[in-house]
């Protein structure tokens, strides 16, 4: 817990473009001592207690456009597109639920780092270029981003000096600086000048929600996965259960019929997600319908719909989906006891601009069109926002053998998914079960990731699928981290980041 918590607050420096200190997240830890795993849901909520949201006329919510040369994206931005953020109290929370080292001494990898600067790659420069609307939107913001007047070039470096002086305060005042102290007040004031609906109330009720994961057994094995305000795990939930009806025993890794499993599993989901989001709008909270979507009878008319279309019948075309926000950050992490850490952030796209001289960025994940069905500002306040972060572990006769989670908005359940799939199905070592091509069925379309044989992909148009085939891998697949056993009788572990995401490993001894 230890290096997990130090690793995510370090992403906030190292990763500023995909993640921030104003963000939100969801987390997932497996305990060996007590045999329980815990999922920390830690998301943002909807601002505007206790009187509900304002919309006055000042509200500060803007589009921006940007161009990701293929098609154009609307975003929204500025300080009416907050949530209220819940990733320091969560982080914190779960520093002194299960950690071992002291606060401020985890912090010391964030704050030397944004000291002294960190130099930017490729991958984060191609981010920070296709966000450049939203990172020069205002003069606060562009200092950081492009001092030159041009947005850092790779191998130039990011320094963030005021939010390490932040970061020294919270090492001495803990997370009630974000929520009651002298960074709160700063947040609110600005929210009240600039036209933000965050209020003093919103920070002082935030709660970290300790909550107990989704269990699907699979294949022998139980996989663990969060529940709303998740609604990815959900989803990954039913996805496996489905996939548990069909025998991949003689299937070939990749083959035609492979991908013709995975994208008609993904399609069904895309089916029962539809659903079950219909009676979230009209009949409340989304996990009070958890269990009637995860119901064995209601799988199991799924999984008779998915031997028809496997048989030769055709498939109906899939409802629209609702995406979620693509700039999310993953990690996994074991030590030698056996315990292990799954955590997942997000903070949109961020909302443009710097609060005062404190050097912390904001979410916008009020300004994310596909978390808001019924149109933005609708929610009740302190309703928490629904996310796809799936951090999940995988036990085996009881051990844990495996942490994963991804970023990647809708792709991150198809990553998660195919990895999962990968190590138990297919028996592949772990490197190899993330760094394999990947296949994301949506909107009626199947997108083929590098790698996979052209002969299969010839055979999914011929069975009428519409097939996008992508000529390498690419970070739309999502970015799935991971630890897990080398070997399920050894108490060994190894790691691997999903190259796609500039993903990297460290082992610490």
């Amino acid at each position: 817990m230890d290096a997990a918590v130090a690793a995510a607050f370090t992403s906030f420096i190292a990763e500023s473009a995909l993640v921030n200190i104003g963000g939100g997240g969801m987390a997932q830890i497996y305990n060996p001592a007590s045999r329980q795993a815990t999922v920390y849901d830690f998301f943002s909520t909807m601002p505007g207690l206790p009187n509900g949201p304002s919309h006055a006329i000042n509200l500060d919510f803007r589009k921006i456009l940007v161009d990701f040369g293929a098609a154009v994206q609307p975003f929204y931005i500025g300080r009416g597109s907050v949530a209220v953020p819940g990733v320091v109290a969560g982080l914190c929370h779960m520093l002194e639920s299960a950690g071992t080292l002291p606060l401020n001494r985890v912090l010391e990898p964030a704050i030397r780092l944004a000291r002294e600067g960190v130099l930017v790659t490729e991958a984060q420069h191609y981010v920070m270029h296709l966000l450049t609307p939203i990172l020069t939107d205002t003069p606060g913001i562009a200092a950081v981003y492009a001092p030159n007047g041009r947005i850092t070039s790779p191998g130039e470096t990011l320094c963030f000096p005021q939010l390490a002086g932040t970061l020294e305060q919270l090492a001495g005042q803990g997370a009630a600086l974000f929520y009651s102290g002298e960074v709160a007040r700063k947040i609110l004031a600005d929210q009240q000048q600039s036209g933000g609906l965050i209020t003093q109330t919103d920070l002082a009720a935030y709660q970290v929600f300790d909550l107990a994961p989704i269990p699907v057994t699979y294949r022998g094995y139980t996989i663990l996965l969060p529940p709303p305000s998740s609604g990815g795990g959900v989803l990954i939930a039913f996805a496996l259960k489905l996939l548990a009806g069909v025998s991949l025993a003689n299937v070939a890794h990749n083959s035609f019929e492979h991908l013709q499993i995975l994208a008609e599993v993904m399609r069904l989901t895309n089916f029962a997600r539809a659903r079950w989001e219909e009676k979230i709008d009209s009949h409340g909270p989304a996990a009070e319908h958890v269990a009637e979507l995860l119901a064995d009878d209601n799988v199991a008319r799924y999984q008779t719909q998915l031997a028809a279309v496997l048989a030769g019948k055709t498939a109906q075309a899939e409802p629209p989906a609702r995406r979620g926000p693509a700039n999310t950050t993953h990690l996994s992490v074991a030590d030698a006891n056996g315990m292990l850490v799954s955590i997942t952030t997000s903070a949109g796209e961020c909302a443009g601009f710097m609060v005062d001289d404190t050097g912390i960025q904001l979410n916008n994940m009020l300004g994310e069109i596909d978390l808001h069905r019924n149109g933005f500002h609708q929610l009740p306040p302190g309703q928490r926002l629904m996310t796809m972060m799936s951090p999940a572990i995988v036990l085996y006769q009881g051990q844990p053998v495996l942490a994963v989670g991804s970023g990647g908005s809708n792709r991150l359940r198809s990553a998660i998914l195919q990895v999962i799939s990968n190590f138990i199905d297919f028996n592949l070592p772990l490197e190899q079960a993330v760094d394999a091509s990947r296949l994301h069925f949506e909107d009626n379309e199947v997108q083929l990731e590098g790698g996979i044989a052209p002969e299969a992909a010839t055979k999914m148009e011929a069975a009428g699928y519409i097939v996008n085939r992508w000529p390498a891998k690419n970070m739309f697949f999502g970015g799935a981290h991971a630890v897990a056993r080398a070997n399920l009788n050894q108490s060994h572990w190894v790691a691997a980041g999903d190259r796609r995401r500039g993903g990297s490993t460290i082992a610490v001894t």
